[in-house]
């Protein structure tokens, strides 16, 4: 069993004098909590570092630990009472992140391609208590393909706990490829920037009318089509635009969808997305627009709201999404 441990040196802050005890060590002292290195998440910043440790159980087992902030700049409900269902999201592609680099020699500067995530959330658990929330990631990750090929697939399942009790489950599956690898398939994509183009970006939507609260949230632009959005995403935005990157994250795709469904819903209403399962399809690109379109689904007999997402650009399918989860007032 090997264990990935980051901890800062070992000491540990005295309030009062009597508090360290006479003949005590500092280096019998107990190890501090920090997070895992930034680097293994694919994070420019500490702060968005879920995982504070991980744990090799076998040659396909690993148990993570991690914790989410009681009040997240970005992750939150609007009312702030609950966590919110994307940080489960954003969990589980640092827990494959995680694993890849500081347990199967997935090196630093290797790019991940994902094909899929999805999760399910148990409601009851994403309070929000008194103190920040720390949970227990149980991860099994399983190779698919010809084991060292370039297209060889890691697929990923995971079991979110909160105190003992299941607060997510959830899958994902990526590739890992070298630089060089990479460079070939991306091409002349690689040339492109976030930056702002030679025109001013589209007015995006109101936030109320997307589930959010600040403009610099919202992710669509209106159309004249109905049921469809452009992708607008504030490409400053510290959380959805951490790191630098040649395309437009994942996990921004994933609020678009969630964006798109509380814009089918009204301004009165928003989607809290328990269920999702996401099939990235094709790199969405900084250059040219990329259209959002959602279709209601039929009503379920457990009573959730369903919706089917899709991404297109230069006229091809870049990723589809099918959300479901219970309608609050906003």
């Amino acid at each position: 069993m090997s264990v990935l441990t980051v901890h800062e040196p070992e000491h540990r802050h005295i309030d009062r004098p009597e508090e360290h005890l006479p003949g005590e060590r500092l280096d019998e002292l107990p190890r501090l909590t920090t997070t895992v290195p930034r680097e293994y998440v694919h994070r420019a910043s500490v702060a968005e570092v879920f995982l504070t440790s991980c744990t090799r159980i076998d040659e396909t087992h690993f148990t993570l630990t991690g914790q989410w902030p009681r009040a997240h700049t970005y992750f939150n409900s609007s009312d702030g009472l609950r966590h919110d269902p994307l940080q489960v999201a954003e969990t589980i592609r640092q827990a494959g992140l995680c694993v890849a680099h500081s347990e199967l020699g997935v090196l630093l500067g290797q790019h991940f391609v994902l094909w899929d995530l999805s999760w399910t959330a148990a409601p009851e658990q994403l309070g929000i208590g008194a103190t920040p929330t720390d949970f227990v990631v149980d991860a099994v990750i399983a190779t698919e393909g010809r084991k060292n090929a370039v297209t060889v697939k890691r697929r990923l399942e995971v079991t979110i706990r909160r105190d003992g009790r299941t607060a997510a489950t959830g899958t994902s599956r990526f590739t890992c490829l070298t630089p060089e690898t990479y460079r070939r398939l991306r091409g002349d994509a690689l040339s492109s920037s976030p930056g702002p183009g030679p025109q001013e970006p589209p007015a995006r939507m109101d936030p109320a009318e997307v589930g959010r609260t600040l403009p610099g949230e919202v992710v669509l632009a209106p159309t004249d089509r109905p049921h469809c959005w452009l992708l607008a995403p504030d490409t400053r935005h510290p959380v959805m635009f951490d790191h630098a990157g040649d395309h437009i994250p994942g996990m921004v795709l994933m609020e678009a969808v969630r964006q798109a469904c509380c814009a089918l819903l009204g301004p009165s209403a928003t989607l809290i997305p328990l269920q999702a399962s996401t099939e990235f399809h094709r790199y969405v690109e900084f250059a040219g627009p990329c259209w959002i379109e959602a279709t209601p689904l039929p009503g379920r007999p457990d009573g959730l709201a369903g919706f089917l997402v899709t991404g297109r650009q230069d006229g091809k399918t870049v990723f589809t999404s099918s959300v479901s989860g219970p309608v609050a007032p906003h």
